[in-house]
């Protein structure tokens, strides 16, 4: 046949069959990401002082001002089970990567092997029949499938961006469980604080017990002042338990926490009183919240996964092209198999192409545009969310600073009334069951301030956590805007050959 006519024919063919091939027409995505600018309002933050102080640094906690805190956070940071499990599906992730970077390339493979039979005479006549034939083989194999579209790359690409949201899940795993150390830890200070102030109460209320007591055998009082102070008394001592138990459960979490069993707990001494902040944002809030915060860059991280996926599963719409050749040696006898004639070669390239496939790649690829979009949805979400912490945090921060000044003015009148009770006392113009009855509200200011400290310095933990608690992104992270699909493109470049 002429070969001009059999290119024609083969070129025509194909023409054929490209024209029939499976269509991804009206199949794109619809998520699109959210612009932080859009969903950020000034008036939420107004009243808050914004400095041009670094954002948290990534030991945080330092500043509250407990070499004990620190200590046991180091502790969980190097044994914690929670953190060995993010750590492991980190190696899990890259593992995958490299499996599907393994993918794109090349396969080389050699072979040693021997087949014989026999055949009955009955079946085939002589020289094959009734005699044993014997083959020894030596061959090297090569198969390759060029990646004309891409969609390997894509593929690839997409398990690259995987591992990196599994390694910025990792530092979001170890932000987390510092913060809830720190907030625990606030919790036992706090507590070891109501601990003494249900002691002085039950102190007070013995005290006042007895002297209702003594009053009650002179004469003064009846049993019912007497089984009130008794009331009182049982209260007291009933408040000193609940402390002392909260107490002990702060100290167990704190142990489950850094990846221990209970008796750890019991080696926390009692906390230093601890420092907050004072309320102040940082000046670039929010634009630079994106590359501080792990999980809005793990998210975004996800979002360039899904849309890979989606180009993976275009390139499969397309005619592919496998080669494949062997070449080795066969022979009938060992004496034989390295000579010459006993030389063999194979060549077999192969194009394919999808024509009709019960829809499997439209479906494979709407599953890619669902995925994309519920990635995007994900990261729209986690920018709410980040930006509703902050201005939580902030809201809380601002109502207990003025709740504290307001329980200032309360505490110092019943520090005032205390004081001025124990002078008439000791000036013989009252008794002493007055300075104990001026003594109870002034223990109840105490634990109204005692509260409200514990509150603030929980809010700051978690603000600190809010602002991403020192995390930030590397060069190699995805741009943390809303970006074209070009700009997408070179980001995702750089990011894979930063990886390798």
């Amino acid at each position: 046949m002429n070969p001009s006519k059999t290119a024609f024919a083969l070129t025509a063919l194909f023409a054929t069959l490209l024209a029939g091939c499976a269509s991804m027409k009206g199949l794109e995505p619809q998520g699109k990401l959210t612009d932080i600018d859009r969903l950020a309002k000034p008036h939420s933050l107004s009243g808050v002082e914004l400095t041009n102080a670094p954002w948290p640094r990534d030991d945080w906690w330092t500043a509250m001002g407990d070499p004990q805190l620190d200590a046991l956070i180091d502790e969980a940071l190097a044994d914690s089970p929670t953190l060995a499990a993010a750590d492991a599906r980190v190696r899990l992730a890259l593992a995958q990567a490299d499996a599907q970077d393994a993918a794109r390339k090349p396969e080389v493979g050699a072979k040693a092997s021997y087949s014989g039979i026999r055949i009955p005479a009955t079946v085939a006549p002589d020289p094959f029949g009734g005699h044993y034939l014997g083959v020894d083989i030596l061959s090297l194999n090569v198969g390759y499938s060029p990646d004309l579209w891409g969609g390997k790359r894509a593929a690839w690409e997409a398990t690259v961006d995987q591992a990196h949201a599994a390694q910025v899940d990792a530092q979001a795993a170890r932000l987390m469980l510092s913060a809830n150390i720190a907030q625990t830890y606030a919790e036992l200070a706090h507590a070891a604080d109501l601990q003494d102030l249900a002691q002085g109460e039950l102190d007070r209320s013995r005290n006042t017990q007895k002297l209702t007591a003594q009053r009650v055998k002179a004469g003064i009082d009846n049993d019912i002042q007497l089984r009130q102070t008794d009331a009182a008394v049982a209260v007291a001592q009933r408040g000193v338990e609940s402390a002392q138990e909260q107490a002990a459960l702060f100290r167990a979490a704190l142990a489950a926490l850094v990846g221990q069993g209970p008796d750890r707990g019991m080696q926390v001494a009692r906390p230093q009183p601890l420092s907050a902040a004072a309320l102040a944002l940082p000046a670039d809030l929010p634009s630079n919240l994106l590359a501080r915060r792990p999980d809005i860059v793990a998210a975004r991280w996800r979002v360039e996964a899904a849309a890979r996926g989606i180009k993976a599963a275009k390139a499969q719409f397309y005619p592919s092209v496998n080669l494949s050749a062997a070449v080795g040696l066969a022979s009938a006898g060992l004496s034989t198999l390295f000579e010459l004639p006993s030389r063999y070669m194979q060549v077999g390239p192969a194009i394919s192409l999808p024509i009709f496939d019960g829809g499997r790649l439209r479906s494979g690829l709407a599953q890619r545009d669902a995925t994309y979009d519920a990635a995007v949805a994900q990261y729209d979400q986690t920018l709410v969310d980040a930006l509703h912490q902050v201005a939580e945090q902030v809201i809380t921060l601002r109502a207990i600073d003025a709740q504290l000044a307001t329980q200032q003015q309360a505490l110092d009148a019943a520090q005032s009334a205390y004081e001025l009770g124990q002078k008439r006392y000791r000036s013989g113009v009252s008794a002493y069951l007055d300075v104990l009855s001026v003594q109870q509200p002034l223990l109840r200011a105490q634990q109204g301030m005692a509260d409200l400290h514990a509150q603030r310095i929980v809010a700051s933990v978690r603000l600190a956590q809010a602002l991403g608690g020192g995390f930030q992104a590397d060069a190699a992270a995805p741009e943390m805007a809303a970006p074209q699909a070009s700009a997408r493109n070179k980001t995702a470049a750089a990011s894979v050959a930063a990886t390798h």
